[in-house]
């Protein structure tokens, strides 16, 4: 009943909206191991990691996901509530955004901006720190204050400063305990109290002080008492005299919550379960070695008690009897912090460590990576991986599945074999070399980031402060090589201090980006200068920091830095030209011509298999470029997208299906783009769905023609031979309309004719033939409407 008359007021109110769902096209890989969060009902666990939740269902055990490709916005989540009165979600976040999340979000997930947009409150002060629900409205304690938020009218009531003269205060918790509201705040107040009837609570004079002043991070009831705690770790009863002292804890609570007349209290390092005489039932403590993570949120479910953690996810055991323990957690890498990425052959590998703008490995990230492989993720922790810090650039042998190196920055080359790290390659064991410190002989840095395999299976690697930056490593027969960069770098340790990206061009050049000498490239076959740099203003370069180096299909160098985009047109006469220079791409804006991404941090770039670039930047979100950088093909934001922040770190495309893996600084998602690499011929094209069913959506999901070459004609036709559309890959390229499309290597067919009329069911011809060797191949195509 109460949902049917939300959905009414939602319907009569227009200035309600809800988020749009992306699960068309777009797919999320979220870490839930960090728990912010839980609340029960309905037979299910709600519980939220930073940026995602997800439901557990008690009676059936099914687990789902609610991110941002359902609607959620991708902020960073304080707190949550669900209520079983009105079957809705409630969602906090750190910056004051609430949503409402109807049905485990197949309805639809609600936006409610108020506190966010609110101009009188500081951005830092608008932290949602807890709802407590009462009679139709929820009370939301903040870090300024309460709100009061109507849950039948969907709509913002009153809000209460109740700090000395009205001023702000946060407000941990509220709680209502025979007639009154009470407060606990961080303030000279302490714990304030006002009558939960009187139409006046917005005055402060109306909030009396219940407790003495103090800092004080819950209020609680459970039968016929209230309790209160206080940030110095004493947990008392109040009652009318006052303060009675029950207990102190080794740590401060970080959840109070009073749940089917049992009282829990949660520390970081223990779950404390009383009854209503405050009785100890049950203490869970971290210390279990089948734990061994720090807690966030207790609650419980019929007789079991679910805890949530920092980075184990949610934990679940007997409520009287908690000896063994579960782990519940929705499929995701390690962590949300995803620093590099790399898509191949439908695996995707990914690394969580980094170092800074200026390429300095600190702090030092002691994290594992993780790999997905046959849509599941497989993490391998720190503890896995030889002691490598700070893993960043991922490199696989284009010759051996699954065999992959990391670089560290830091510690060298991890090797990995099919997810087991075998060799942590080093000074002391490889060519690898550490950087030199003057008067500090000792220390040891092994700074490897931008690495890359030729089409001959040898790595090749980027050593950061030392003189002879590139290495190669043949895995094969365990050599490697050093390249003196002296004609630019006189000074190791000072004259550059890393390496962005390592591509290989067509001709056999290695181009990278450097921190001081912008685009480098390097050819050891060359008779004369064997490596050269761009990097200043009379060379057109709007930074010599490069961020991001891609080599196109044409051979042509896309550059990203932080200020900006540039090309290298000519590449094959880098080495000959007297003042090699890069261009920037002009663009017609409404009529006036302007810079493609003038003064944008652009932080990577990547190519197609329609030679259409890829372009991610640091506060502007996603591009997606035509070849040429003409045409916005997609500009994919928060605000049109599941992107869940519009800092974009790292992108990665898995040519062998055209998805768009992106990396965020607040998650991963990915994009089934679809344009896939060509393949040399005819031999593996082959056409999917078929048959096509009646339940298939040809207008919007399209059939699609895969592994076809890089110049090819397709004709599809009839039975009778009477021609139904056609494409040619110069002509009909991707997102021009056509109702047969070419994308790379995979055509799409949005199953019209040429009279725009959807066909009928029948069998179809697909007649491929490749207009550079006139191979020819025919497929067909079952029709059911």
């Amino acid at each position: 009943m109460y949902k049917k008359i939300t959905f009414l007021l939602i319907v009569l109110f227009p200035i309600v909206h809800f988020a749009q769902d992306y699960t068309a096209q777009w797919q999320a890989h979220f870490s839930y191991y960090n728990i912010k969060d839980v609340s029960q009902g309905d037979n299910k666990i709600f519980a939220a990691a930073e940026n995602a939740v997800f439901s557990y269902d008690i009676l059936t055990n099914e687990i789902k996901t609610i991110t941002t490709i359902n609607g959620l916005s991708g902020e960073t989540i304080s707190a949550i509530h669900y209520s079983e009165i009105y079957e809705l979600l409630l969602v906090g976040y750190e910056n004051g955004l609430i949503e409402i999340v109807f049905d485990d979000a197949e309805t639809g997930v609600l936006s409610v901006v108020d506190i966010l947009d609110k101009p009188t409150i500081s951005p830092n002060d608008k932290n949602i720190n807890h709802f407590n629900e009462y009679e139709g409205v929820v009370y939301i304690s903040t870090g300024f204050g309460i709100s009061v938020y109507d849950l039948v009218r969907l709509e913002f009531g009153d809000t209460y400063f109740i700090g000395d003269q009205g001023s702000q205060v946060i407000i941990e918790q509220t709680e209502v305990f025979e007639g009154f509201i009470y407060a606990a705040s961080i303030s000279s107040r302490g714990v304030v109290k006002a009558n939960v009837n009187s139409f006046n609570l917005i005055d402060f004079n109306e909030w009396v002080r219940a407790a003495p002043g103090g800092w004080y991070n819950s209020v609680e009831t459970n039968g016929d008492n209230l309790y209160v705690g206080r940030s110095n770790r004493f947990f008392y009863e109040l009652g009318d005299n006052g303060l009675t002292e029950l207990v102190r804890y080794d740590d401060q609570t970080t959840d109070v919550r009073s749940v089917d007349d049992y009282l829990i209290v949660t520390t970081k390092k223990d779950v404390f379960v009383y009854d209503v005489a405050f009785n100890l039932l049950a203490n869970v403590s971290n210390s279990n070695p089948e734990i061994n993570s720090e807690f966030t949120s207790a609650t419980i479910g019929g007789d079991y008690l679910y805890i949530g953690t920092i980075d184990s996810g949610l934990i679940k055991t007997s409520l009287l009897s908690p000896i063994t323990f579960d782990q519940i957690v929705p499929d995701g890498p390690l962590l949300n912090q995803a620093f590099s990425l790399e898509a191949v052959n439908n695996n995707l590998w990914v690394t969580f460590g980094d170092y800074d703008l200026f390429y300095t490995p600190s702090p030092m990230r002691k994290r594992g990576f993780s790999h997905l492989k046959d849509e599941a993720w497989i993490n391998i922790p720190f503890d896995s991986v030889l002691g490598a810090r700070n893993l960043n650039k991922i490199s696989v042998n284009p010759f051996v599945e699954n065999h992959v190196f990391i670089s560290s920055f830091q510690d060298g080359i991890l090797e990995v074999e099919s997810d087991v790290s075998v060799v942590l390659h080093d000074q002391t064991n490889s060519g690898l070399e550490s950087l030199v410190v003057p008067g500090s002989p000792d220390y040891t840095s092994i700074r490897q980031s931008a690495a890359t395999f030729d089409r001959n299976g040898l790595l090749w690697t980027m050593t950061g402060r030392v003189q002879k930056p590139l290495k190669t490593y043949d895995p094969a027969t365990n050599q490697w090589q050093s390249f003196d960069f002296s004609p630019l770098i006189l000074d190791g340790l000072n004259d550059e201090w890393g390496f962005s990206d390592i591509e290989i061009d067509g001709n056999g050049t290695k181009w990278f980006g450097g921190y001081k000498l912008g685009l480098m490239g390097f050819n050891e076959n060359n008779s004369g200068d064997k490596i050269r740099a761009i990097y200043t203003e009379e060379q057109n370069m709007p930074s010599p920091l490069v961020t991001a180096v891609a080599v196109d299909n044409r051979n042509q160098v896309w550059v990203g830095t932080n200020l900006g985009l540039r090309v290298l047109y000519n590449s094959s006469s880098f080495f000959t030209d007297p003042n090699p220079t890069v261009n920037q791409i002009i663009i017609l804006e409404n009529g006036v011509a302007e810079e493609l991404l003038y003064q944008q941090f652009v932080s990577d770039i990547k190519v197609d298999g329609s030679n259409n670039k890829w372009v991610a930047t640091i506060g502007s979100g996603l591009f997606y470029f035509s070849s040429d950088g003409q045409e916005t093909i997609y500009h994919f934001t928060k605000v049109n997208s599941p992107l869940p922040s519009n800092n974009i770190v790292d992108l990665s495309i898995d040519s062998s299906s055209g998805t768009v893996y992106i990396a965020t600084e607040k998650g991963l998602v990915s994009f089934k783009a679809g344009g896939s690499s060509t393949s040399d011929n005819l031999a593996d094209a082959y056409v999917y769905p078929n048959p096509v069913r009646p339940s298939f959506n040809m207008a919007q999901d399209k059939i699609k023609i895969k592994g076809i070459s890089d110049n090819v004609n397709i004709k599809i036709t009839d039975i009778e031979g009477n021609l139904v559309a056609e494409a040619e890959s110069r002509t009909n390229s991707r997102y021009k309309g056509y109702n047969l499309e070419i994308d790379g290597g995979t055509a799409l067919w949005n199953g019209k004719n040429l009279s725009n009329n959807t066909v009928a069911s029948g069998v179809y011809l697909v007649m491929l033939s490749d207009l550079d060797t006139f191979e020819t191949k025919v497929l067909k195509i079952m029709v059911v409407r």
